[in-house]
């Protein structure tokens, strides 16, 4: 009997361990300032959010390089690049793989747009977009659209890598139609392509 509840106990305790990890970060609200970032791509230019200052950016992130629905969620936006380039939108991936995996990832797929290594994580936190399980972290399947003022103008938590460029072109033509481009930073601060 004490066996049985020892096995129980631990495995309540490894259970509790789990959910702790997975649960989920800090939310970014619509509407808040998007967080700063200064990360290299896949062919080693560094990329800033102000450097996206003036236009729309969809900002995605993702878990892994040359993963099934990594690779479907990454092909759609590359085929629907020129609709949501269109609507004046930037897309640009990021997830905790390194350059390297990211240029080959790109290469193979014919990706036209940025893939960004963020290996500690830390942008993706700053999103509340972090899986850390202790002796691994992924980046969670989240998308951003910042708009030109630097808000976050909508924000996607459950993501269908099948239809979400489409979504995002979809919520992207909404927002513009409603003007959403115009919101104001907190306290009057102006987003600027130099501000970090």
């Amino acid at each position: 009997m004490k066996l049985v509840l020892g096995g129980l106990a631990a495995a309540l305790l490894v259970a509790s361990a789990v959910l702790w990890m997975l649960r989920p970060g800090a939310q970014r609200p619509e509407g808040s300032a998007a967080p700063e970032f200064e990360l290299p791509d896949q062919n080693g230019r560094v990329h800033r959010l102000g450097d996206y200052a003036g236009r729309w950016l969809v900002l995605y992130f993702y878990p892994r390089d040359d993963t099934p629905g990594c690779t479907k969620e990454a092909c759609r936006f590359r085929d629907d690049i020129g609709l949501l380039g269109d609507l004046g939108a930037a897309v640009v991936g990021v997830s905790v793989d390194d350059t390297q995996s990211h240029a080959a990832f790109a290469r193979k797929y014919e990706l036209p747009f940025p893939l960004l290594s963020d290996p500690d994580g830390k942008t993706a936190a700053a999103y509340g977009s972090l899986l850390n399980l202790g002796v691994a972290r992924f980046a969670r399947r989240h998308t951003f659209i910042i708009a030109p003022d630097g808000r976050i103008a909508a924000r996607f938590d459950k993501v269908d890598p099948a239809s979400h460029a489409q979504d995002v072109a979809r919520t992207l033509r909404a927002l513009q139609h409603a003007g959403g481009a115009h919101a104001a930073l907190p306290s009057g601060q102006k987003w600027t392509r130099n501000q970090r």
